[in-house]
Parts: C-alpha cells; sequence; structure tokens
C-alpha cells in the first residue's frame, strides 16, 4: 500500500511539471450534490450518512445507514439553461467495508453554432446552423473502511475519472483522487477531506476545423492548443453534533471550512496563498419521518461600482420526507432573499433504501 501511494505522488510531481494550474478547474466538482447537502449549504463532510457520502466525504461512507442505497438528483441553473443531474449506488462489503459508484453530470445542450453561418461573400444561410452540448461528467468509485482498532474511525477514497467534451471542437480525459478521513463519538462527527490529493489531471485535445481557426483569427480569439490542465487539491474540514430533543425530536448542527490554495479568491478570508470559506448548516427532524433544514454559505468580499468591498451570503433552505424508512425524498431552495449574486435554484433529490429489495435466503428445510 505504501509502495502504491508513494507512486501516485510521484507520478503526480512529474505531471505536474508539464501542466498548467488553473483556477478554478473542474469546478462542477464543487457544486454538491443531494438536496440534503444543498439545503444545509454543503456542510456535510462529518455529517453524511448515505449514498450521497461518497461524494462528500468518501470515508462517511462508513457510517451509510443503509447496506445498499441507490441516490438521484436532477437541479437546473440559469434559467434552466444548463442541466445538473446525478446517481449514485452504493453496498456494505462486510461490517467494515463499503463500495460506492458515482456519476455527476453538468452540461448545457443545444447550444447554436454559427461559425457557417456566414459564408467569405458575407452570405447568410441559416442552414448552416448546428447544436452542440459542452458537458462535465465525473464517475467516482469509492471505498470506505472501519478500523477494529479505534471505534469511531474510519478512511475512506475516491478514484475519479472525469471527461469534459465542448462539441466536437474539444475534449477531455481526468484523472484524480480524494482521500477522507471521519470520526464519530457520542453525537459529535470530525471530517477532514482533502480533494483532488494528488491533483487532478485534465488532458485536453482541440479539435478545430479550418473554418472556426479562421473566426477566432477575425475576431482577435486566441487559438488553443491540446495541455494538461491541473486542479490542485482543496482541504475541507467540518464538525457536527447530533442532539437528541425528546419526545421523537432531534437536531443536527453542522461546520465546515473550504481551505483552497490556488490564488486569491473573494473568500471571506483570503490571501495570495490561502483562502478559507466557512458555511453552516442545522437541520430539525421528527425521528425519520420528516425534516426541515437551513445554511448559510458562499460568504464573499464582493466589490461594488464604487470598489469598496461589502460582505455577501447565500441563504439555503430545505425538507425532507421519508416514506417506510425505505424511499426519502429531499428538496432544497438556494439562494434565499437574492443576498448574493448567485439565482436561486429548486434542487430535487431522491434517495432509496435498497435492503427491502433484497431477496431473502431460504431457510433450510428441516431433517425429518
Amino acid at each position: 500500500m505504501k509502495r502504491v501511494v508513494l507512486t501516485l505522488l510521484a507520478a503526480a510531481f512529474a505531471l505536474s511539471a508539464f501542466g498548467q494550474t488553473a483556477k478554478y478547474s473542474n469546478e462542477f466538482l464543487s457544486l454538491g450534490i443531494g438536496a440534503r447537502g444543498l439545503g444545509m449549504s454543503n456542510t456535510m463532510t462529518s455529517i453524511a450518512n448515505d449514498v450521497t457520502a461518497a461524494y462528500w466525504n468518501p470515508a462517511c461512507l462508513s457510517v451509510m445507514e443503509k447496506n445498499y442505497e441507490l441516490g438521484v438528483m436532477h437541479a437546473e441553473y440559469f434559467a434552466s439553461i444548463a442541466k445538473y443531474d446525478y446517481i449514485g449506488v452504493a453496498a456494505r462489503i462486510d461490517s467494515q467495508s463499503t463500495v460506492g459508484f458515482s456519476w455527476i453530470r453538468f452540461g448545457v445542450d443545444n447550444i447554436m453554432n454559427t461559425t457557417e453561418l456566414i459564408d467569405n461573400q458575407g452570405n447568410v444561410d441559416y442552414s448552416k446552423i448546428s447544436y452542440f452540448s459542452s458537458a462535465d461528467n465525473a464517475f467516482l468509485l469509492t471505498y470506505a473502511h472501519n478500523f477494529k482498532q479505534v471505534k469511531g474511525l474510519s478512511l475512506g477514497g475516491n478514484v475519479k475519472i472525469l471527461h469534459r467534451r465542448i462539441g466536437d471542437f474539444a475534449n477531455a480525459w481526468g484523472f484524480g483522487i480524494d482521500v477522507g478521513l471521519h470520526y464519530t463519538n457520542r453525537g459529535w462527527n470530525a471530517g477532514l477531506l482533502l480533494r483532488d490529493a494528488t491533483s487532478t489531471f485534465n488532458a485536453w485535445s482541440y479539435h478545430l476545423s479550418d473554418r472556426v481557426i479562421e473566426v477566432f483569427q477575425q475576431t482577435g480569439n486566441e487559438i488553443p492548443t491540446n495541455q494538461l490542465e491541473l486542479t490542485v487539491p482543496k482541504l475541507i474540514l467540518g464538525g457536527g453534533k447530533y442532539v437528541e430533543l425528546g419526545k421523537g425530536f432531534n437536531a443536527t448542527f453542522a461546520l465546515d471550512f473550504d481551505f483552497t490554495f490556488d490564488g486569491n479568491r473573494h473568500s471571506l478570508i483570503h490571501s495570495k496563498a490561502l483562502c478559507i470559506d466557512p458555511h453552516f448548516g442545522m437541520e430539525f427532524a421528527y425521528k425519520k419521518i420528516v425534516a426541515i433544514r437551513a445554511g448559510i454559505g458562499n460568504l464573499q468580499q464582493e466589490p461594488d461600482f464604487e470598489g469598496k468591498k461589502k460582505t455577501t451570503l447565500q441563504i439555503n433552505l430545505g425538507i425532507g420526507v421519508c416514506i417506510k424508512n425505505i424511499v426519502f425524498i429531499d428538496y432544497a431552495l438556494t439562494d434565499i432573499g437574492d443576498l448574493s449574486i448567485a439565482q436561486y435554484s429548486h434542487i430535487f433529490s431522491l434517495k432509496v433504501g435498497l435492503d427491502s429489495f433484497r431477496r431473502k435466503k431460504p431457510e433450510p428445510t428441516p431433517n425429518l
């Protein structure tokens, strides 16, 4: 195991020498998945306990409440121009090991390609308009392991394969690794996630026709070339507390801190070397029947028209309903009150516990 880790690190440093670091590379993987987590402003690093834990913190998959679980989500952004989808499955192998698979897609479809609209003589031909899609896909293979030596401690990791495509113009394949830790004791939870632990590498390949290159040159656009794009690591620390309120009521509180190292951002705490984004979430539930959620996140220092900085934030709300402890329906409404430049969005997600659908082994026939 040690030799494998050293080999991965050596490969990461070798590739980084030939790659170009992008500040917001693979940013679609920072949006979050599942309406529960989004309703609580992405504060799930320490409290995720279902199939979506494969994304939030792979180590948390070890505390999944069901043995088998399926999760799906659909969301639309920018007046339904962009579609954001997720599907994931997870299964407990034994008392110590859990595995999962997730697919995440963020895409804009039916984009008009007008590069052939006007010919060299200036004639307009609308039949030359074609359509293409720009889509980012991520496939996550997850493994989580409980330690017998330390009760409540678990380790998990993701192997990520990415495919990004811009019509027939460009595409990229990428590879990355996430590593997470989780610890729980008497209702207290702590989580750590090192996302893109060895940096994530996207190898871009461009396929531009002579006509497209000509249009780029005439409009003063830079002609892209094949290159390796790097996503630098991000560290996320989280803590949470589960509280029994009595008579079936309970509450969960969580606080996460995102540490980024790719340059100065408009974060609440920022510098040239390090930026820190805090976000807070809470959930109040009655047994496992219904829950209401709220979260505060996306705190930023944004300049106004006069150059003065002001603090903006994003408030999220959510609700969840459970049917017979098998089907979980969650909804989140993000950016309440328009307190940030982001637009509000409706998020729906569904989880299904598959334990009840597993065929039971027939009992052996007693010998007569």
